[in-house]
C-alpha cells in the first residue's frame, strides 16, 4: 500500500509513535512562528526554560495584529519581542512588513516541511505542500526548547478537484466555501484535508493558499496541495527556487475518505451571518444593500488578487453609501501594486488603502455601523468579531465584494459586463527584506527589553518554577531539569489544580 501526503510527511518527522489512526505520535518540527497576539505569552515561556538559544531550525517572530498603537503597550510589547528574537535566534518581522501567514508563504514556506504557529491560520502554507499546524504557545515555547509536537494521528480526507474555476467571478474563496456548505465548521475536527486530483494543476499557489487558510474554519488539523510546478515557479519569482522539492502521493495511496469536487461547477458563494458555513449562492441575495467592503486578510491578500480588484476599479467609484478597505498582505504586495500604479486606481475609485497588517479581521478598527451590512473577504463572521454585534458581516470572494462596493448592493458576479484579463503570479516577485531582520550573531550582547506591562518573575519563583514544569513536560522523555533551568533554580511538581498556560 502506498502512502499519501500526510503519510509521506509524517513519516520523515516521526519520533515516536506509529501512524495509525487515533494513535499519539511524536514529531520533529522545521519551523515556528508567532504573531504579536500570542508571541509574547510564548516567548516569555520560552525565557522561563532557561534555555540560551531557539533549538528550532526555522523560527520567525511576527508583529501583524496589534498593530494600532493607542497606548504604551502594543510598541512595548513589539519591542519586547524584537529583542527577544534577536537574542534567542528567530527572524523578526516588523509592522508594516505584513501579515504572517502572508509573509511566511513569499519568504520561508518549504514543501515537505512542518510548521507550527501560535495562530489557527497557520495552515495557509498547506498551499506550498506543508504540514502546517496552529497549536498553542506553550507547544511553541515547547518545540523552540527542542522538544518535540504531539497530537492524535488525524483521519485524512481526500477532496479530489477536477476541472477549472470560472474565472474571473469564481475563485479559490468559492472552493473553501463550498467544502464549509457542505461540511460545516465541525466537519473537519479530527482530520486532515489533502488535494489532490487533475483540478490542482489550475490553481496558482497563492490561490491554494486561500483554501487551506479558511480550511481552519472546518476544523482541521490541517490542510495540505501537492508540490509541483505552480510550487516551483512561485518559489523561483520569489528567489527561493532552492527551496522546491517535489510532492505527490502514491498511485495507491489510500484515505479514509474522499470527496469529489468539479471546480468548472463552482458559481460565486457568500456565507451569511454569523458563521462561515452559511453558505448559499450569491445570486441568492441579489438586491440585499451594503454598508461596508472589507478586501484582504491572510485569506485573499496577495499579489494576483489585489491586482485584479484594482482591475476592477480602476476608472469607476465607489456607490455612495458604501465605505471600502484594502489591506495588502504584506510589504511585498503593497509595494510592487505602488510601482506597477495599482494603488492610483484603488484610491482614486475612493477606497481606503490600510496597512498590510490583520486589520479589521481581528476587530482591530473598521467597525461597521449599527446595523450595517459589511461585506469581506475574509475568513471569519462570527457574532460581533467586527466589533458592532448589530452588524451583519458576509464572507465572499473578493472580486465579488468588489463589485458589491461598485453598485451598493449585492450583484450576481456572473452577469457582470466587466471584462478583465486574467492576471497570473509574475515570473518575479520584488524583494525587499528590509524590515524583516535576522537575529543577532552575538546574542550575549543583546538585552531583552521588558515594559512595564509584562511583569518579571525571577526563575527561582514558583510561578516561574511552574511554567518551567509545564513546558518540561510537553518536552517529553531524554531532558532533564537541569537541561532547561538554571543551576540553583527550584522546580516544583506541577500541581493538579494548576491549569496548562497556552
Amino acid at each position: 500500500m502506498g502512502s499519501n501526503l500526510v503519510q509521506k510527511n509524517f513519516k520523515q518527522h516521526l519520533t515516536a509513535g506509529h501512524l495509525q489512526v487515533g494513535e499519539r505520535v511524536s514529531l520533529k518540527v522545521d519551523q515556528v512562528l508567532t504573531q504579536d497576539a500570542t508571541g509574547t505569552l510564548a516567548y516569555l515561556q520560552f525565557e522561563a526554560l532557561g534555555i540560551p538559544r531557539i533549538k528550532t531550525p526555522l523560527a520567525v517572530s511576527y508583529v501583524d495584529h496589534n498593530i494600532l498603537q493607542t497606548d504604551f503597550r502594543n510598541p512595548d510589547d513589539h519591542l519586547y519581542l524584537q529583542t527577544a528574537a534577536d537574542k534567542y535566534g528567530a527572524y523578526f518581522s516588523a509592522p508594516g512588513n505584513g501579515i504572517c501567514h502572508q509573509v511566511h508563504l513569499e519568504r520561508f514556506a518549504a514543501p515537505g516541511k512542518i510548521l507550527l504557529g501560535s495562530d489557527s491560520h497557520t495552515p495557509t502554507a498547506g498551499g506550498m505542500g506543508m504540514i502546517a499546524m496552529g497549536t498553542g504557545g506553550l507547544d511553541i515555547a515547547a518545540v523552540m526548547g527542542g522538544g518535540c509536537y504531539e497530537l492524535t494521528m488525524p483521519k485524512v480526507k481526500l477532496v479530489r478537484l477536477q476541472g477549472s474555476l470560472k474565472k474571473p467571478w469564481v475563485s479559490a474563496m468559492d472552493v473553501i466555501l463550498e467544502l464549509l456548505r457542505q461540511l460545516t465548521v465541525k466537519g473537519g475536527v479530527g482530520w486532515i484535508i489533502e488535494y489532490g486530483g487533475p483540478g490542482v494543476a489550475n490553481l496558482s499557489l497563492t490561490e491554494r493558499a486561500t483554501i487551506t487558510n479558511m480550511g481552519a474554519e472546518l476544523g482541521l488539523t490541517c490542510s495540505i496541495f501537492p508540490s509541483d510546478k505552480r510550487s516551483r515557479d512561485f518559489l523561483k519569482a520569489q528567489g527561493r527556487e532552492s527551496d522546491w522539492i517535489e510532492l505527490a502521493p502514491d498511485a495507491d495511496a489510500e484515505y479514509e475518505d474522499v470527496l469529489e469536487l468539479d471546480l468548472s461547477e463552482l458559481e460565486p458563494l457568500i456565507a451569511q451571518p454569523h458563521s462561515p458555513d452559511n453558505v448559499v449562492p450569491v445570486r441568492e441575495l441579489k438586491g440585499t444593500k451594503v454598508d461596508q467592503v472589507c478586501v484582504g486578510s491572510c485569506t485573499n491578500s496577495s499579489y494576483q488578487t489585489l491586482k485584479t480588484v484594482a482591475a476592477i476599479l480602476k476608472g469607476r467609484t465607489l456607490a455612495p453609501q458604501v465605505n471600502m478597505t484594502i489591506n495588502p498582505g504584506s510589504k511585498q504586495v503593497y509595494e510592487m501594486l505602488a510601482l506597477e500604479g495599482d494603488i492610483s486606481a484603488i484610491v482614486s475609485a475612493g477606497v481606503r488603502m490600510l496597512e498590510a497588517a490583520c486589520g479589521p479581521c481581528i476587530g482591530m478598527g473598521q467597525s461597521p455601523g449599527t446595523g450595517a451590512v459589511s461585506v469581506r473577504s475574509f475568513n471569519r463572521n462570527f457574532h460581533g468579531r467586527c466589533g458592532n454585534k448589530s452588524a451583519g458581516v458576509y464572507l465572499c470572494n473578493p472580486l465579488a465584494a468588489t463589485l458589491f462596493a461598485l453598485a451598493g448592493e449585492m450583484v450576481d458576479p456572473m452577469d457582470s459586463d466587466i471584462t478583465l484579463d486574467e492576471i497570473t503570479e509574475p515570473q518575479r516577485y520584488s524583494i525587499n527584506d528590509n524590515r524583516l531582520y535576522a537575529p543577532s550573531a552575538e546574542s550575549e550582547k543583546v538585552d531583552v527589553i521588558k515594559g512595564p506591562n509584562i511583569k518579571e518573575v525571577p526563575l527561582n519563583e514558583p510561578l516561574a518554577a511552574e511554567l518551567a514544569c509545564q513546558v518540561l513536560i510537553k518536552l517529553g522523555d531524554g531532558i532533564s531539569t537541569d537541561d532547561i533551568m538554571p543551576a540553583g533554580s527550584k522546580v516544583l511538581p506541577l500541581r493538579s489544580n494548576i491549569p496548562a498556560i497556552a
